[in-house]
């Protein structure tokens, strides 16, 4: 028989549901009173967080293994660095340290946590704690948690919070974020199909808002089509430069006509060939399988005759992607005009 550990296992079972985040109410009602949580703390296994918020990771990632809050760290990285290498859960953790802090009996996620417990890419790396009360007044928003007045309307429970619908949180999100993270976070999801491809109710609920009329000339630049944030930054930054691509997720064909392959983003050259340009993470291409994969993509897209050209998140960084593509879609065109002018 296992030896019963030094914290209950209800109390690891809902700190794995919430990222590794706990309650100092939760913990009263596990039987972890307070001199049971100093010695804790003081041996490490609770951390404290914020006021009234612990941190019981480290014990949720002994009793589970690694990887219990997401993608499985490499061998030989500490728990720190694997952290910092999974935003995704820091977002998430973020949204939780609001709903604890508030009561998540009463909290619920709203904006970029919202976003975030929904599952929607491209917010920011870091977003700070917020929710909102659903009864009138609430509690001094100098704190931690961000204490928003927003109305609520329909709450759904997603990872077993309290959230706001994905059209409130878009909403309530894109009129406080960049162009560049709310076009990606609209990208995602009308890509996962949280709401409609034409962004009506998004578009209604925003009005009026805070920040609305600096996104009114975003919403055409949403393209459900985008697969990652990634893709939608390139795309942005190619727009900006005045190359906007001519599809996404474009169909290569082989000599029968055949799709081979799709691409992230795909131009049409004067030749009519195309010029498709992949856009590579540095998660999901890196495993052996996934070079494999993209190996034989790679192959099948250059037998096409169609001209590719790979660029990594780095290049999204540097903003090196619109002008390479600009130098080869010159370059393009002034074959073109030479071949098609009359020998003298």
């Amino acid at each position: 028989m296992r030896r019963p550990g030094p914290v209950p296992d209800a109390l690891l079972q809902l700190a794995r549901v919430q990222e590794g985040l706990v309650s100092t109410q939760q913990c009263d009602a596990a039987g972890l009173g307070r001199h049971r949580r100093a010695t804790l703390q003081r041996d490490r296994v609770l951390v404290p967080v914020v006021r009234g918020v612990q941190d019981l990771a480290a014990a949720v990632e002994r009793r589970w293994g690694p990887g219990v809050f997401g993608v499985p760290p490499p061998p030989a990285v500490t728990r720190r660095a694997a952290v910092d290498r999974d935003p995704d859960h820091l977002r998430r953790r973020s949204a939780w340290t609001a709903l604890l802090m508030l009561g998540p009996d009463e909290a619920v996620a709203v904006g970029a946590c919202a976003l975030a417990l929904h599952g929607v890419q491209g917010l920011p790396r870091d977003i700070r704690p917020e929710a909102a009360l659903e009864r009138a007044g609430g509690r001094d928003p100098r704190g931690a948690a961000r204490v928003r007045r927003f109305r609520v309307g329909d709450v759904r429970t997603v990872r077993g919070a309290r959230v706001v619908a994905p059209d409130v949180a878009l909403a309530q999100a894109v009129c406080e974020l960049s162009r560049e993270h709310a076009v990606a976070v609209l990208d995602s999801a009308v890509q996962q199909r949280l709401v409609a491809p034409d962004l009506g109710s998004v578009r209604a609920l925003a009005r009026g808002r805070r920040g609305a009329a600096r996104a009114a000339d975003w919403w055409p630049l949403v393209d459900g089509r985008a697969q990652s944030p990634l893709e939608t930054r390139a795309r942005l930054q190619c727009v900006d430069l005045g190359i906007p691509p001519d599809g996404l997720q474009v169909a290569v064909r082989d000599a029968r006509g055949r799709v081979v392959a799709r691409g992230d983003l795909g131009w049409r050259l004067p030749d009519h060939r195309l010029l498709v340009v992949e856009i590579d993470g540095a998660g999901p291409h890196s495993a052996p399988a996934a070079l494999f994969r993209d190996r034989a993509r790679q192959n099948a897209i250059v037998a096409s005759g169609a001209l590719l050209l790979r660029f990594t998140a780095a290049d999204v960084h540097t903003h090196r992607i619109a002008p390479e593509i600009r130098h080869h879609l010159a370059g393009a065109h002034r074959r073109t005009r030479t071949s098609a002018a009359p020998a003298v």
